[in-house]
């Protein structure tokens, strides 16, 4: 049951994205900035935690997933530092993330030439 939940919301979503980008002419990057605002206005309002019990690992990976981690990062440091903990914070949970985005995306450059 678990697997069907899971896939069920990480269809939805990839389901949501491709009618947002058929419809409208957001592109690519922009939709993924917009998943990522949702994620962190839901975990804002504590529903991303709900949707990760109910559907577990198929609401830890989608993209919103990622504004989710921003957000959780940057409220629990604000408990503990106050304000300035926010800027802290955001890169807690998704530190390791970042970097290997960075790393990957490094190596992907000097290996693959562009065509044009």
């Amino acid at each position: 049951m678990n697997y069907i939940l899971a896939f069920l919301f990480s269809g939805f979503v990839c389901l949501l994205a491709q009618f947002i980008y058929e419809k409208t002419k957001l592109t690519p990057g922009h939709i993924c900035t917009l998943f990522v605002v949702i994620g962190s206005f839901l975990d804002l309002f504590h529903i991303y935690d709900k949707l990760v019990t109910t559907f577990h690992a198929g609401a830890l990976i989608p993209i919103t997933s990622f504004g989710h981690s921003l957000m959780h990062g940057a409220m629990a440091a604000c408990e503990k530092y106050g304000v300035f903990g926010i800027a802290m914070g955001i890169f807690d949970l998704t530190a390791a993330g970042i970097s290997a985005a960075i790393v990957f995306s490094f190596i992907v450059a000097i290996v693959f030439k562009p065509r044009s």
